[in-house]
């Protein structure tokens, strides 16, 4: 986490870290926006320079201009066939009706790609806050349950068929997953004072406590000790919630790779055009959320420095450098 105020501040407790998911996931769709950058540039190129090219390069004599020239007709093997109506390149995907055809995607219907664009916004925030509560190790094992999600409802939607070898194989990650979602909690809750051992006390406690079992010293350390297991058991609230929030985001991504192959089986983009226009769509949802949220949360005295105070995360952003590449950085790469 990158620190944007109080970064001096020996206390760790009181320094405020960058913690906006509402603009991190503004800056994904921005990443995937610049793939129109891409399709403007490969327009370009075919259009003028590779037309230039074309027609600068080497073209062969048909049989007439050789006849009139006075030289021998082209052999009939070098001759270009005619080609043929029936010779048609095989489609990557095929249809629900098996016709092999898919329809252009164009005019009103572009606005399909709406859809796992919003799902996208949905898991991806999800993710964003649920980083802000475990590790990124943890985060990273987490995301492996989308394999799970994913076989569910291609099985329910695309009518697809798993035989036992997957399924048994869907349920060894998420088993994986879950056990280190378990460990990062534990390692929280078991989490003890500096100098001691689980399950023992310092040496020499038990002598202490049985001469000093009233003394200043003895309270201190008791006042002490509870104190740090309140703040073990918080954290490890933490970690359980930032786990539940990580899968439940997957449930979203599983749903927006399940309408990408159900909208794209039935009809042809370009892939770059796809992911520019979700990335167009979901940047204007979520700047349109991201507004309403701020005047309805983020003015509000307990909104007010959170994650819908837009206000705040954008001078963050702007603010720092550190920042501001990193966010330039992601978005460069998302695109």
């Amino acid at each position: 986490m990158q620190c944007v105020a109080s970064c001096d501040d020996p206390n760790p407790a009181k320094r405020k870290t960058f913690e906006q998911p509402v603009i991190q996931t503004l800056q994904m769709f921005v990443g995937e926006s610049g793939c129109w950058l891409v399709v403007l540039a490969s327009s370009i190129f075919s259009r003028y320079i590779s037309k230039s090219s074309a027609s600068t390069s080497y073209q062969p004599l048909d049989t007439e201009d050789r006849t009139e020239l006075g030289r021998d007709p082209l052999p009939q093997e070098d001759v270009e066939a005619p080609a043929d109506a029936t010779n048609v390149p095989a489609k990557p995907f095929a249809d629900a009706e098996g016709s092999g055809e898919r329809l252009p995607l164009k005019g009103w219907k572009i606005l399909l790609l709406a859809l796992p664009a919003c799902c996208d916004i949905a898991g991806t925030t999800l993710m964003n806050v649920g980083l802000l509560f475990v590790a990124a190790s943890i985060y990273q094992m987490t995301r492996g349950a989308l394999v799970l999600f994913v076989g569910l409802f291609s099985v329910i939607f695309l009518k697809r068929h798993l035989n036992a070898f997957k399924w048994g194989s869907l349920f060894i990650v998420v088993a994986g997953v879950a056990v280190v979602g378990l460990a990062g909690a534990l390692e929280n809750k078991k989490a003890t004072v500096p100098g001691t051992t689980p399950g023992s006390d310092p040496p020499g406690m038990n002598e202490l406590r049985h001469q000093m079992a009233h003394s200043t010293i003895h309270m201190l350390r008791d006042v002490a000790k509870n104190v740090k297991v309140a703040a073990q058991e918080h954290s490890a609230a933490q970690t359980i919630v930032g786990i539940l929030l990580i899968a439940g985001a997957q449930i979203f991504t599983a749903s927006q790779f399940v309408l990408e192959e159900s909208i794209m089986a039935k009809y042809e983009l370009d892939p770059l055009a796809t992911v520019g226009w979700e990335g167009v769509f979901g940047f204007s949802v979520t700047a349109i959320g991201m507004v309403i949220l701020h005047f309805a949360v983020g003015r509000t005295e307990a909104g007010r420095g959170g994650y819908f105070d837009a206000k705040e995360g954008l001078s963050q952003v702007f603010q720092h450098r550190a920042i501001a590449f990193s966010s330039l950085l992601t978005m460069v790469s998302i695109g």
